[in-house]
């Protein structure tokens, strides 16, 4: 093999690394207690609208499918998504919060 092959084989995997991290993490449940306490405020309050940027129901998220969750705020994250205070929280999440907060939501009635 040459150089200029391995250098491409190496930048391949190097690539697909992240990918395989991310495929690996796993919702935690039991972990999302002390991760939620900025979802709890809007999220959890029947009836309840946000003022900010505007007057709006919101959703709630419990018994929402973990994967939707996860979707949801990545795309805060990413920007692709937009409201203010959702993506100032979703900014803040690691990949494993991400997951967990997501699998303890999906748990959820």
């Amino acid at each position: 093999m040459n150089k200029l092959t391995a250098v491409f084989l190496l930048a391949g995997a190097v690539q697909a690394a992240p990918a395989a991290l991310a495929a690996d993490i796993v919702g935690n449940p039991a972990a999302a207690p002390a991760k939620i306490e900025m979802c709890i405020g809007c999220h959890a309050i029947p009836g309840y609208k946000a003022t900010f940027p505007e007057v709006f129901p919101v959703p709630k998220i419990g018994g929402q499918n973990a994967k939707y969750i996860e979707a949801a705020l990545k795309g805060y994250q990413k920007g692709d998504r937009k409201h203010p205070s959702m993506q100032g929280i979703a900014v803040s999440l690691s990949d494993q919060d991400i997951a967990d907060i997501a699998a303890y939501y999906a748990k959820q009635k």
